[in-house]
């Protein structure tokens, strides 16, 4: 670690750390540390390397001021800098346990969810935190090449299904006023004794809160969880619509600065189309 960030990191914890050691994981390029001391002192550091890590720190951090601690690790202290912002939080090593999934972990996260939905936080809007989105079936539509250069779908069941995937995602909000992460996913969810928490929130923002669970069903389900609809049943507008943002992205060149994003996005991709197909009653693919 750079000494200047090394001396910034022990300013915001007011302690001076005796190791470093680099955590491996993230789907974006910014830096992460475990930082130890003696008498059993530990932190969790992430460092913004670029634009768009720095705007994403400032936006997890904003979470943090308004997001209640039971559902996030403990905030340390944040730093703002103009080219690399830095946040500490509470240490949560050895507590990211899934998968393999089991009831328990399922249970608690689902639990987890429905009370941060319930929950009041001064998060921005949907729209400000991910702009005009459009629609991911839209956006196949426009352009299928990338989604049909897959060669999950043939151009012949696209031509079949889309219409009525189109419908059922402009049946899909992503406006509403719950308080949603919209980045639930295994390697963001820990388990400590104490209750199950999320990390990442630099997604976070009032919305659909059927949609931010929604976002989650395909990554539980390929990694050998239940099927979408065993925990959001009746919900086609749903699976239309996170299909369809898989469907739009997972087929795009490779992203430079996070290269292992597409890699997820066509994993989730299978799991989501399969239930898009079963809620719509679309032919077999």
């Amino acid at each position: 670690m750079d000494p200047q960030i090394a001396e910034r990191v022990a300013s915001i914890l007011n302690w001076t750390p005796d190791a470093f050691a680099r955590v491996v994981g993230g789907y974006t390029p910014a830096a992460r540390y475990r930082v130890e001391a003696a008498a059993g002192k530990s932190a969790f550091v992430k460092i913004a390397t670029n634009s768009e890590t720095s705007s994403a720190l400032r936006r997890e951090a904003a979470a943090y001021q308004t997001v209640d601690v039971s559902f996030r690790p403990a905030l340390i202290g944040f730093q703002d800098d103009e080219t690399h912002p830095i946040l500490v939080t509470e240490d949560l090593s050895g507590c990211f346990i899934a998968p393999p999934w089991h009831a328990r972990t399922i249970e608690s996260t689902l639990c987890l969810v429905e009370r941060l939905h319930a929950s009041q936080a001064a998060l921005r809007p949907y729209r400000d935190i991910h702009g005009d989105m459009e629609a991911g079936w839209t956006l196949v539509q426009r352009d299928p090449q990338p989604f049909l250069g897959l060669g999950i779908a043939s151009h012949a069941w696209l031509s079949r299904a889309l219409p009525e995937l189109l419908a059922a995602e402009a049946c899909c909000a992503t406006s509403g006023s719950a308080s949603c992460h919209y980045d639930i996913r295994s390697d963001n969810l820990a388990f400590p004794a104490a209750g199950t928490k999320l990390i990442d929130w630099s997604e976070a923002c009032l919305s659909n809160p059927r949609l931010d669970l929604g976002f989650w069903l395909p990554s539980l389900a390929s990694e050998g969880g239940p099927v979408p609809e065993a925990l959001l049943p009746d919900a086609p507008e749903i699976a239309a619509w996170v299909s369809g943002y898989f469907a739009a992205r997972a087929g795009l060149p490779v992203i430079p600065h996070a290269p292992r994003v597409r890699q997820v996005q066509q994993r989730q991709l299978v799991t989501a189309l399969a239930w898009a197909q079963r809620a719509l009653r679309l032919p077999t693919l």
